[in-house]
């Protein structure tokens, strides 16, 4: 059978769709600022990145950081968030260069079960972080013993990147589900 197709030979005139049959053609929105593969994800990975690679540098430039297991989940979490939006911003520019949608099912259920679980980590080691500066500052009132500022500005850079973090998963995880 020798019939042409309209993905390889395109076609002159297009069909118009007004919605006049009975299951009018679904719209969907592919690439939306901030998911993956487009320069919005690509900005939003790199603040990731920044101010949790700052809370690491902050919090693991203390002397006494390792005494306290909040601050030791902190690095941690933050370490991971490093790594975790460090590839995934190699992987955003290399989509850009090659003008790539990732859109593939598995790739966004990969980087939502990534984004959530770091986001998470990311999220808790924060809260726990804020807590103990919290205890050290205002109950016990040895900051000047302690290193309370980096303390301080490590916890807040921490939860600067999981509010980076938030609107990918948050993305990532409305494609998945509107599939």
């Amino acid at each position: 059978m020798n019939v042409s197709h309209g993905s390889v030979h395109p076609v002159e005139d297009v069909p118009t769709t007004d919605g006049a049959g009975p299951n009018p053609p679904r719209v969907r929105m592919k690439d939306l600022p901030g998911m993956p593969g487009t320069p919005g994800g690509l900005i939003l990975r790199l603040a990731q990145f920044l101010f949790s690679a700052a809370s690491l540098v902050v919090m693991a430039t203390t002397s006494d950081f390792p005494s306290v297991t909040a601050f030791c989940y902190l690095v941690a979490a933050t370490g991971l968030q490093c790594l975790w939006s460090f590839s995934l911003g190699i992987v955003d520019v290399y989509a850009l260069l090659v003008r790539r949608s990732l859109q593939n099912h598995r790739v966004v259920c990969l980087f939502t079960l990534g984004d959530g679980v770091t986001s998470t980590l990311t999220f808790a080691a924060a809260c726990a972080s804020a807590g103990i500066t919290v205890l050290i500052d205002n109950d016990l009132s040895s900051c000047a013993h302690n290193h309370c500022a980096q303390f301080e500005t490590a916890t807040a850079m921490a939860f600067i990147s999981w509010f980076a973090a938030l609107p990918s998963f948050l993305l990532n995880f409305w494609s998945l589900a509107s599939r």
